[in-house]
């Protein structure tokens, strides 16, 4: 194939790649009702409008502006919309709704960025020497926009029921496992592998490089994530009350917070609920639980024993007995909806061990999907990280020992991030996300 085809066929499979993300987040976009776009159910979030005008901005400003040297496509917009806000950020946001641009005006910036990004991916492969074809631009573009369709994702979840509407397709899954899971995996000793080699010519986010061996001794390790079921005992015996079981900066949080529960749950008439995306019901005893690493790691002192490493992860996630390494827990077939529970199929968990063919080597379940996973690795750069030129904080602005790694997805991870290499990461004090955990015995 002469060059100039293949990256003809990259810039098609590229085009197809991005027209099905934005229709992903369209989809989140087009359920809210018309009150709902300038809500802020998250407090340490900017207001759902930013994020309609924010996906737009940051393609143009990252491939037409930095990848090609265009000129601004609205200069205000393109600044406005630029930036999200980092939870562990000083203060809250003070800004009013009266302080946004209009849905209407906002629709047209959307408009007017695709309608320019797509004549400009039209030129890309045709031999022009200012179109070049740089498909680490676009991967970050499109992967950027699933991220935040989960980052959505989340935000939706915590609007009052009445300010979304139902999907036709939604799916409360109740599937379950007739043969009940072993506790404990023991994993013998052997060598993780983190990260990926730039020599792959694959595209990782830059904290995903480069390639990293760790040894890891034997360790035993849950095969399956810790439940609802789980951690009622928890919280029945009395854990969020007992302060040795929190750090002091955990206990000052879950104080000042009044943290008393899991975020997603509720109590009414005696009974404990939990709110899913579309209603609020019985708590189910055998979903995963969502916490916040500060919880988790409560749980774990409370339990004696510890959150993995995220070698730890690796080594039960894509490690075999004979020493390989897989590209996924189940081998090297790419991600189906028979594997696990991702890519947007559902909108809720579903109960932990169900999809048997995605278990690990080790007899290990659920390790991509259901639920992120916290790690107790801090969040750092590999040895060999280098900055992206064209987004140079993405990952760095994050190194700052207040974050740390989670592995594997939720329902609303797209299948394209879940690679082996690939790095999520949250600070401890953050209870609205999609995250759970296992925990590992010496």
């Amino acid at each position: 194939m002469s060059r100039t085809a293949r990256e003809d066929d990259l810039r098609e499979t590229a085009l197809q790649r991005l027209a099905h993300a934005r229709s992903t987040t369209d989809d989140l976009f087009s359920l809210l009702r018309p009150d709902a776009l300038y809500e802020r159910p998250i407090a340490e979030r900017h207001r759902i409008i930013f994020y309609l005008g924010h996906l737009e901005a940051f393609d143009w400003n990252l491939v037409g502006r930095t990848a090609f040297g265009l000129d601004p496509c609205d200069r205000l917009f393109d600044e406005l919309f630029a930036f999200g806000i980092d939870p562990v950020g000083e203060g809250l946001p003070q800004d009013t709704a009266t302080d946004w641009p209009s849905r209407t005006q906002v629709d047209r910036y959307v408009e007017e960025v695709r309608s320019r990004m797509d004549r400009l991916l039209e030129r890309v492969g045709s031999g022009r020497p200012e179109a070049p074809f740089d498909p680490t631009i676009l991967d970050v573009a499109i992967e950027h926009r699933l991220m935040h369709a989960e980052t959505l994702a989340y935000m939706l979840h915590w609007l009052p029921l009445n300010q979304k509407r139902t999907p036709d397709n939604v799916r409360n899954a109740r599937r379950s496992r007739s043969a009940r899971l072993p506790a404990v995996a023991t994993i013998p000793p052997g060598t993780a592998t983190l990260g990926m080699s730039r020599k792959e010519q694959a595209f990782g986010w830059d904290n995903e490089f480069e390639l990293t061996r760790v040894h890891v001794p034997e360790f035993g390790i849950d095969t399956r994530n810790v439940t609802n079921r789980d951690f009622l005992e928890f919280v029945n015996a009395g854990g969020y009350g007992d302060q040795s079981l929190w750090s002091k900066p955990d206990w000052d949080w879950r104080s000042a917070a009044g943290v008393e529960h899991p975020r997603f749950w509720e109590r009414s008439r005696g009974k404990w609920m939990l709110r899913t995306m579309f209603e609020i019901r019985p708590l189910p005893g055998d979903w995963p639980v969502y916490i916040s690493h500060a919880e988790a790691q409560a749980y774990c002192r409370w339990s004696a024993r510890d959150l993995p490493t995220e070698a730890q992860f690796h080594r039960a996630a894509f490690g075999t007995p004979d020493g390989q390494n897989r590209a996924y827990p189940w081998g090297d077939a790419i991600p189906d909806s028979t594997r696990g529970n991702f890519d947007f199929h559902s909108w809720d968990p579903v109960p932990v061990g169900s999809y048997p063919l995605g278990d690990s080597a080790f007899g290990v379940a659920d390790l991509l999907g259901n639920g992120w996973e916290w790690t107790s690795t801090v969040f750092h750069p590999f040895r060999g990280f280098e900055r992206f030129d064209f987004y140079p904080g993405y990952s760095a602005d994050f190194f700052d020992d207040k974050h740390f790694v989670m592995k594997g997805g939720s329902a609303r991870t797209a299948s394209c991030m879940l690679r082996g290499s690939f790095r999520n990461w949250f600070q401890p004090h953050y209870p609205h996300i999609y995250a759970s955990f296992r925990t590992v015995h010496s």
